[in-house]
């Protein structure tokens, strides 16, 4: 693949609403969080990781020697980011589907930026919302992922986005040749579907809503502005039993307990309306 990627970086900057040469171009998401990670933290700093939220935050944290801080994922911007390395924040938040105020987001980013603190903000589900991406933002690391939103599991394709300093260390530190040429190629033509994504935005809001209406009969179902719902089954034995009720219509939900905070939850995907019509059913709303 050629190495600077310049179609894909403009795709990509064009897609966030970013400028071309701010884009790092990644396997996937996840790399965008390692090479983040690995630029800001050093053995023994502390970074402030959310929770409960996607577990290779903390891994990526301890695997540079340094110490996850765990902070309740919706108090992550009323958190001091005087003193650590790094702050994260995923958003909308995987398992619970919440999203960040924008404003508030924002307005925390230059709190991070005057800290000298860099903001990494994953946006693997923001695709799914109308919120405006970080991408951009001085002090802001952005991490994007394709898989999610283009249903590309296994091709590893994603971006990260940063400006100054901290874009110069990701340019270095990345991987050369990193993103192969297929999925580069897929990546381009996916993040050139402009009609494609307010589709599915629209579709994947209308069948949630509709799922969250069945499910909350039963179910204490958490908000999302993601493409899934977190539910409390009430106890950590109703988690097993409704995995196993599900399982016999060859449907697999998500354990929740795998995430740091819940014991009692399961996350169900929001897919099309005739699978989301076999879960509804399966689980008897």
């Amino acid at each position: 693949p050629s190495g600077d990627y310049c179609e894909y970086r403009t795709a990509a900057a064009d897609y966030v609403g970013c400028e071309g040469p701010q884009v790092i171009p990644t396997a996937g998401g996840l790399a965008a969080i390692r090479l983040a990670v690995a630029t800001t933290v050093r053995p023994g700093e502390t970074a402030v990781v959310p929770y409960p939220s996607f577990g290779e935050y903390a891994r990526e944290v301890r695997l540079q020697g340094g110490v996850p801080e765990f902070v309740p994922w919706e108090e992550v911007p009323r958190t001091d980011p005087a003193g650590h390395a790094l702050v994260v924040v995923c958003n909308p938040n995987n398992p619970t589907g919440g999203a960040y105020d924008p404003g508030r987001l924002r307005a925390y980013a230059d709190r991070c930026r005057e800290a000298g603190t860099p903001l990494l903000a994953d946006e693997a589900f923001l695709g799914f919302t109308d919120e405006p991406s970080l991408a951009g933002h001085d002090g802001a690391v952005v991490a994007r992922s394709l898989t999610k939103l283009f249903g590309l599991p296994g091709l590893r394709a994603g971006f990260a986005v940063a400006t100054g300093e901290h874009r110069d260390r990701l340019d270095t530190a990345r991987q050369a040749w990193g993103l192969g040429t297929p999925a580069a190629c897929v990546g381009v033509h996916c993040m050139r579907q402009e009609g494609f994504v307010p589709e599915t935005r629209e579709r994947v809001t209308r069948e949630r809503e509709r799922m969250r209406g069945r499910l909350a009969a039963r179910f204490d179902v958490h908000p999302s502005e993601a493409p899934f719902l977190l539910l409390d089954v009430g106890t950590s034995g109703a988690v097993d039993d409704l995995r196993g009720a599900v399982r016999e219509h060859d449907i697999a939900v998500r354990d929740a307990r795998t995430f740091r905070g819940l014991d009692r939850h399961v996350r169900v995907a929001v897919r099309r309306p005739r699978e989301n019509d076999r879960l509804l059913d399966a689980l008897d709303v």
